[in-house]
């Protein structure tokens, strides 16, 4: 199993790899063929290795490609769902305001 490293817009919060996903086959020497689901049947499916990482994740622990809601433009897209906890950090002069949000991923 490989996870592929995301792609379209990058925010901070975003995952940086999606999948895993099984490897199909080798090609060449630096690509690989991997079995993508339907709902990314529009996005080629040989990667460089660069795109690659070896998932050494627990298979009971993998998040269902279903979750992550991918618009048309292939951007990862993810609301707040509510504000779990409010603190306010104080440095010398300033205080900065720190809010703990669930998101609906």
């Amino acid at each position: 199993m490989i996870l592929l490293a995301r792609f379209g817009k990058r925010d901070e919060l975003s995952p940086r790899f999606v999948g895993p996903f099984k490897i199909l086959e080798r090609i060449g020497s630096v690509a690989y063929r991997l079995e993508l689901p339907p709902e990314l049947s529009n996005i080629h499916d040989v990667f460089h290795v660069s795109n690659l990482k070896k998932c050494l994740a627990d298979e009971s622990l993998i998040v269902p490609f279903e979750e992550i809601q991918i618009d048309e433009k292939l951007q990862f897209s993810e609301e707040p769902v509510e504000i779990m906890d409010r603190e306010m950090k104080v440095l010398k002069r300033n205080r900065i305001p720190i809010v703990k949000v669930r998101w609906n991923s």
